[in-house]
């Protein structure tokens, strides 16, 4: 079976960006304080939909980072390069809107991120990454 993902538009299938949105144990809960998880969910949904999958995940096990989002390439985007971006701290409404843009321009792969990104980006542990891809 296919691992790609998309929306059928017509009879055709389109692939798109996936934002993984981590909500465990650390993540979307009280423990980060001053977000409103609910919201900054709600807000990348709206705002990515037909243009990302946008899927909640229980704990991606970099809870010292919370809240972490990961944005995957689409196909296109993975066949130009892109890999998936992991994002740590992402506590500010502000950067919602900046990964919004960047995927809506395309993504990893496809389009440059927008430099106040850089200070979310980390490279997760090799195992971490492994789960995630499953």
């Amino acid at each position: 079976m296919s691992r790609r993902r998309g929306a059928t538009a017509g009879t055709e299938r389109v692939a798109r960006p996936t934002v993984t949105v981590c909500r465990g144990c650390c993540c979307g809960t009280s423990k980060v304080p001053y977000l409103d998880h609910e919201a900054q969910m709600s807000d990348l949904r709206s705002l990515l939909a037909g243009v990302a999958m946008v899927r909640r995940t229980d704990c991606l096990d970099v809870c010292e980072r919370a809240n972490v989002i990961v944005i995957q390439p689409s196909p296109e985007g993975r066949r130009a390069g892109g890999r998936p971006v992991w994002l740590g701290q992402v506590n500010a409404p502000e950067a919602a809107a900046d990964i919004t843009t960047w995927v809506k321009n395309g993504g990893p792969g496809l389009a440059d991120p927008p430099d106040i990104l850089d200070l979310y980006t980390f490279s997760p542990s090799r195992r971490v990454r492994h789960e995630l891809d499953e």
